[in-house]
C-alpha cells in the first residue's frame, strides 16, 4: 500500500501496480496498436502505389505516429488513464497524488514510451519498474503519474455471527444513551470488516471495544458470549430502539403543557388570571370572600364598610 499525500493533506492508501500486471496491460495496447497500424499501412500501400519513394516513407512515418503515439496518448488523455490494456487488467494511471491525469501526463508518458518500451523493446521500462519503489518506469518518473490498481482482491472471511434470540433480551435494560458516537463508530467498522482480518487481531480488537462499551454502559456482558458477538447485539440493540422511536411516534412529554379544563387553577390563570364571580345564595347576599356585581372591592383589602356601587353618578359636595 502507498501512502500518497494530497494537497489538502489526505493520505491516500493507493496500491502501486507492479511488472507483471502493467507488462500485461503493454502487451494487450501493443498488440491492439499495431494490428491497426499494420491494417492502415496495407491499406495505405494500395492505395498509394504510383507514389515514389520518399512520399511513401513519409505516408508510413506519419502514419506511425498517428497509430502507435497519438492514439495511445488520446485514449489515455480521454479515459482518464485507461487504456484499453489498462482496462482489462484493472489498471489506470493517475497523478503522484492521486489526481486525475492530463493531456500533458499522457505526451510525456506516450513521447517516452516510444523510447523505452517500442524502440528498446521494453527493456528499460522493466528495470526501471523493477528498481522503483512504486514499480514506476522512466514516462512515469517524469511525467509524475503513477499506475495503480483499481480492483483489489478482497479476501473473504467469515462474518461476525448474529446475537442469539436470548441475548436481545438481556440488553433490553442496558442504558445505551451514555456511549459516545465515535465508539459506535468504531464498533460498526469492525463489524463490516471483522470477516478481512486475521482471526488474532480481530479478537484482540473485539476485546477492546467490547471493554470500552461495559465501561460506558456499566452492565457485563453474558457468561460464555464472546467478545465479536457481544458488540453484534449490542449494535442490534440500539438499531431496534432508533427503530422503535421512529415508527413509533414521538413519546408522550410528561414535561409539556398539560390539558386545560375550564374551572381549573391552570385554566384561570391560562386566561389572565381572570375569576368568574361567585354567585350569591338564595338570600341575595354575596358569599364571604365574593365580590357582587356592580360593585369593587376596598383598596386597602379590608373587610370595614359596605361595598361601594359603581356608578356613573357622583354625589355633590
Amino acid at each position: 500500500m502507498s501512502e500518497l499525500v494530497t494537497g489538502d493533506a489526505v493520505v491516500l492508501g493507493l496500491r502501486p501496480a507492479r511488472l507483471p500486471s502493467r507488462g500485461l496491460a503493454v502487451l494487450i495496447d501493443l498488440l491492439l496498436a499495431w494490428t491497426v497500424y499494420l491494417l492502415l499501412s496495407l491499406a495505405l500501400l494500395m492505395a498509394t502505389a504510383s507514389l515514389d519513394a520518399a512520399a511513401l516513407a513519409a505516408v508510413q512515418v506519419g502514419l506511425f505516429l498517428l497509430v502507435l503515439v497519438g492514439a495511445p496518448i488520446a485514449v489515455e488523455t480521454l479515459s482518464g488513464g485507461r487504456s484499453l490494456g489498462k482496462l482489462a487488467a484493472g489498471l489506470r494511471v493517475v497523478r503522484e497524488d492521486g489526481g486525475p491525469i492530463r493531456f500533458r501526463h499522457a505526451l510525456v508518458r506516450g513521447a517516452i514510451g516510444v523510447v523505452e518500451i517500442q524502440l528498446l523493446f521494453g527493456v528499460i521500462a522493466c528495470v526501471a519498474s523493477l528498481v522503483s519503489e512504486r514499480g514506476r518506469r522512466l514516462g512515469d518518473v517524469f511525467a509524475g503519474t503513477l499506475v495503480v490498481r483499481e480492483r483489489v482482491p478482497v479476501p473473504r472471511g467469515l462474518s461476525v455471527p448474529p446475537p442469539p434470540p436470548w441475548l436481545a433480551g438481556q440488553l433490553s435494560e442496558v442504558d445505551l444513551s451514555r456511549v459516545p458516537d465515535g465508539l459506535w463508530l468504531a464498533v460498526r467498522q469492525y463489524l463490516m470488516r471483522a470477516g478481512q482480518l486475521e482471526p488474532g487481531v480481530s479478537r484482540s480488537m473485539a476485546e477492546r471495544l467490547a471493554e470500552d462499551v461495559r465501561a460506558w454502559t456499566g452492565a457485563p456482558a453474558p457468561e460464555g458470549m464472546t467478545a465479536a458477538v457481544y458488540l453484534a447485539g449490542v449494535v442490534a440493540e440500539r438499531q431496534a430502539r432508533d427503530a422503535r422511536r421512529a415508527f413509533s411516534g414521538p413519546p408522550a412529554d410528561l414535561n409539556g403543557p398539560a390539558e386545560i379544563r375550564p374551572g381549573t387553577a391552570a385554566g384561570e390563570a391560562g386566561h389572565g388570571g381572570w375569576q368568574a364571580p361567585a354567585e350569591a345564595p338564595s338570600g341575595g347576599v354575596p358569599a364571604r370572600g365574593a365580590v357582587a356585581p356592580g360593585t369593587v372591592e376596598p383598596a386597602d383589602g379590608g373587610e370595614s364598610g359596605p361595598p361601594q356601587r359603581r356608578t356613573g353618578f357622583v354625589p355633590p359636595t
